[in-house]
């Protein structure tokens, strides 16, 4: 890998791990955005790999779909996109740190795992 990409891809990593450590410290918002961010990174990684310029946005299904990600990649990046939003921002009386339970942070850390993994696949 260039070094440009290389470091897209280490931060995806590192982000995915922290992740993992904000899960087990039950901050599940914390662990879904950053496996959001995991993930718009990878992509990010890809597609600069294949266009050779980054592409400076955070909807994570656009981003899939211009690496030419399977659909099922593309539907797990669906599942995973409202998350940069959801958790960053209060609406109404919600706290955004309340907005994310155990099962749903579980689930999206596990599906940016399996993003990640077939963008690797790519690079």
């Amino acid at each position: 890998m260039k070094t440009g990409i290389e470091i897209w891809w280490k931060q995806a990593e590192r982000d995915l791990k922290s992740s993992k450590n904000s899960l087990n410290s039950k901050d599940y918002y914390v662990s879904a955005l950053l496996s959001q961010q995991a993930v718009e990174k990878a992509l990010k990684c890809l597609y600069l790999k294949e266009k050779g310029e980054l592409l400076r946005i955070h909807d994570v299904v656009k981003l899939a779909r211009e690496v030419n990600a399977p659909l099922e990649i593309v539907k797990k990046c669906a599942e995973i996109n409202p998350v940069y939003v959801e958790v960053r921002y209060p609406e109404g009386n919600e706290l955004p740190a309340d907005k994310i339970n155990k099962n749903e942070a579980e689930k999206i850390l596990e599906m940016a795992g399996e993003v990640l993994i077939w963008i690797k696949k790519q690079l």
